[in-house]
């Protein structure tokens, strides 16, 4: 199935993408690590089906030096040890802040717990910013059938400046 519109090439959306991916350097310039962002990035897409996101989260997390074990891992993450402490919880926020509907009770005060012990303050802002972000941008893309396996790495951020 051929994607039903192009974001980019319309003007109203491409303002809007580009208002979004400039939101999204908030993110990539915090302090949270960038392998962390690129893995929550790529498991959010998993859960919500998202090809187009899957491919360039997986390219952008290859290019920054992300290894092949860890990024085929992060959709079984809770049964592989390639993962540190810290990114299991971010990983398991990223879940629970992705399945809203299946959780009921959104993010579980156990997971919270975990993500202040190994994140400060402005790593925990920017985490649930990017959980937000992209759940949002990964229903832009489903609902046009955005597909994946054209993007090249680096593209996106080039788009955004």
């Amino acid at each position: 199935m051929d994607a039903r519109f192009n974001l980019f090439e319309n003007e109203v959306a491409a303002q809007f993408t580009k208002r979004f991916a400039n939101a999204g350097l908030v993110i990539h310039q915090s302090s949270l690590p960038r392998s962390t962002q690129e893995l929550v990035s790529l498991r959010a897409s998993q859960i919500n089906g998202c090809g187009w996101c899957i491919d360039l989260h997986t390219k952008e997390a290859a290019a920054a030096g992300e290894s092949a074990v860890r990024l085929h891992l992060v959709a079984a993450w809770r049964e592989s040890t390639v993962f540190t402490e810290a990114e299991r919880a971010a990983l398991a926020l990223t879940e629970e802040g992705s399945r809203l509907a299946d959780a009921h009770q959104g993010v579980s005060d156990e997971t919270w717990e975990q993500v202040r012990k190994h994140y400060d303050d402005d790593q925990v802002a920017a985490l649930v910013c990017l959980v937000a972000l992209i759940n949002a941008a990964n229903r832009l893309a489903v609902i046009v059938h955005q597909k994946g396996g054209s993007y090249e790495a680096g593209t996106f951020a080039a788009a955004a400046g």
